[in-house]
């Protein structure tokens, strides 16, 4: 069963071969011996694309309920104390991931010794089904979609330099002096800042020489005293209890950030990725109230 869910949502052996860690003949015989003890056609084969057949369509949803059970109830009869088993693939911002959730690995895998956890680390949304994550932590503003998401926490986002940046072209103190400044674009947000103060709102389109598609590149930059960003508080956590990045504007606010745990929406969220989302959400508590 879980071999031909991951065939029909991947679209092809060789995808759901790679996502299973199996050689794709495996895959081929695997489903060829389904189709042949069920005695029907469970997918039409295209030089392009593999898709399910109407049985076989009924057969996938069925299935994914049932993996899911299987799961339920392998869980249940270890015992509510009883690890985690398999491999779950985990995505996640980079910064985020280097600073919150790879230190945090090891209590989980000491926890669940028969566990193996695959990080994919992009700063990008990419196709959970078509990578094969079990739970993918991503923030900010989600697209609409199939997958099914749980938010795991808020943090704030203020505007950041270093000391050394403030000294050399001044400290802004307004949202329009930010247009004098020389501002880091991360080009996944939007380059028009919007900030609120009792009731007042402010808006000023920044420009930067410099422009980076991660989050580790938007660090570098600040530290490298080119300039000031706009970011969320947990993204320079370690700088701001050193004094190495300070913030900026601190009477002005921006609009906060959530954590969101995603589960890809073809088939049901595995008991591993729910367990993973619960234990990032108990272990990241009070992460962001001590960055603010």
């Amino acid at each position: 069963m879980t071999t031909f869910v991951r065939v029909v949502e991947t679209g092809s052996f060789s995808a759901a071969a790679r996502q299973l860690n199996v050689g794709q003949p495996a895959v081929s015989k695997t489903v060829a011996q389904l189709e042949g003890r069920l005695q029907v056609s469970l997918l039409t084969r295209s030089t392009h694309r593999l898709t399910p057949t109407e049985a076989g369509m009924r057969f996938y949803e069925r299935a994914k309920t049932a993996i899911r059970e299987a799961d339920e109830a392998e869980l249940a009869a270890r015992g509510a104390g009883a690890g985690l088993s398999g491999c779950l693939r985990v995505s996640a911002a980079t910064t985020f991931a280097r600073l919150y959730i790879l230190p945090l690995l090891p209590r989980f895998l000491d926890a669940h010794p028969e566990l193996e956890i695959d990080v994919i680390l992009d700063d990008r949304a990419i196709d959970l089904i078509a990578e094969g994550i079990d739970v993918s932590l991503r923030m900010g503003a989600l697209p609409d979609s199939s997958a099914v998401a749980r938010k795991l926490a808020t943090g704030g986002r203020s505007v950041f330099a270093t000391p050394a940046y403030l000294a050399r072209a001044g400290e802004p103190r307004s949202p329009a002096d930010l247009a004098a400044h020389e501002t880091i674009i991360y080009t996944q947000l939007t380059d028009a800042w919007s900030f609120t103060r009792a009731g007042t709102e402010a808006s000023v389109t920044v420009r930067g020489r410099v422009r980076v598609n991660a989050a580790e590149g938007l660090r570098a930059a600040v530290l490298a005293d080119m300039g000031l960003t706009i970011g969320s508080d947990w993204m320079f956590g370690p700088e701001l209890a050193s004094g190495a990045v300070v913030r900026v504007l601190q009477g002005w606010s921006l609009p906060p950030i959530d954590l969101w745990a995603v589960f890809p929406g073809g088939r049901m969220a595995s008991a591993k990725a729910r367990a993973f989302a619960s234990f990032v959400e108990a272990a990241l508590d009070g992460v962001y109230s001590a960055a603010a």
